[in-house]
């Protein structure tokens, strides 16, 4: 549980829910007082699902702006409200509907794969959406007679390729907080562990996920750790996400990788990767967005109608008998 101070707060948030009919959503990022609030915490696409499937009238997405969006696409009639309207994502902000616009212009034969770390608007221009953990079964369905143009993430485009060897042209844009783990640093703390597993998500660079024991989405992450005999393990993604692996899996010991800051402080015994942008919300935030619903995400019906269907079209695939 969250220390004593939070209590407060939690009490409140706890009231407005109940008085709003709301369902609190706090992504594996999100700082521990957050999570142990909420009523479900996950990856993006999961969440949104499961706020879908419940009755809520009020959305209050603990996560960053892109996944607020999601979570209109699959819940137009709730309200969604998210505690910091400035909590954003690189890989979003490398990728604006107008210029992926103009590169599909120049090539009438792209079939576009977007991350769904992306806008809306970004959803609204693709064929169909991906998640780390479903990435390289789309691609594979992909029609073998397009070419692939894959955005926004280009180092889980370069994994997806190495898994599927199909080529594809990726967008130029990464998670700035993925990409400060580097092979050096990852090298050092696995010498100091070295009965612990290496667990990477795939938006990190390949010279850090060819050490990997593991590479995979954040949910996989949870589950390989729940079924590993491994009893230590070096996390290689976000730090936030130690506080629920730590939840679930009694017993075991979770190492947050160093980024490369930490190798010009050797004495420091963690430069964990934090994201600046999940990291922007607050359980005060949390608290105040419930008040006044708002920040409030808000898309236009075309394009609400528009993103859903790359959406719909991933979940299709994804249920087709392997």
């Amino acid at each position: 549980m969250s220390p004593a101070r939070f209590e407060p707060l939690a009490r409140e948030i706890f009231a407005l829910k109940k008085q709003l009919n709301a369902v609190i959503l706090a992504h594996n990022y999100q700082v521990p007082e957050i999570q142990d609030v909420a009523d479900y915490v996950g990856d993006s696409l999961g969440l949104s699902q499961q706020a879908a499937a419940t009755n809520a009238d009020v959305i209050v997405f603990c996560g960053v702006h892109f996944m607020a969006e999601t979570a209109k696409i699959l819940s137009p009639n709730k309200i969604v409200v998210l505690p910091d309207q400035d909590a954003g994502c690189s890989l979003e902000e490398s990728c604006p509907a107008e210029k992926l616009a103009a590169l599909q212009a120049t090539n009438p034969n792209f079939w576009t794969i977007a991350y769904i770390n992306c806008s809306a608007a970004v959803k609204a221009l693709c064929d169909v959406i991906v998640t780390s953990g479903n990435a390289e079964r789309i691609v594979n369905a992909a029609p073998k007679d397009q070419d692939i143009l894959f955005v926004p993430d280009e180092n889980l485009g370069a994994w997806v390729m190495e898994q599927t060897g199909r080529p594809m042209t990726l967008w130029k844009g990464n998670c700035y907080a993925h990409v400060e783990f580097r092979r050096d640093s990852l090298l050092r703390v696995k010498k100091q562990f070295p009965e612990a597993k290496v667990v990477v998500h795939p938006e990190s660079l390949r010279e850090v996920r060819d050490l990997a024991d593991a590479t995979c989405s954040t949910e996989k992450m949870i589950t390989y750790c729940k079924t590993s005999p491994a009893k230590q393990f070096i996390i290689v993604t976000e730090s936030g996400i130690i506080h629920r692996m730590q939840k679930e899996c009694p017993g075991k010991e979770f190492i947050c990788a160093p980024t490369f800051d930490a190798m010009r402080a050797p004495t420091d015994n963690c430069r964990c990767s934090e994201c600046k942008f999940m990291k922007m919300n607050t359980l005060e935030k949390v608290r105040d967005c419930m008040k006044n619903l708002a920040p409030r995400i808000e898309l236009p019906e075309t394009i609400l109608k528009r993103a859903r269907l790359p959406i719909e079209r991933m979940l299709e695939i994804s249920a087709r008998p392997n």
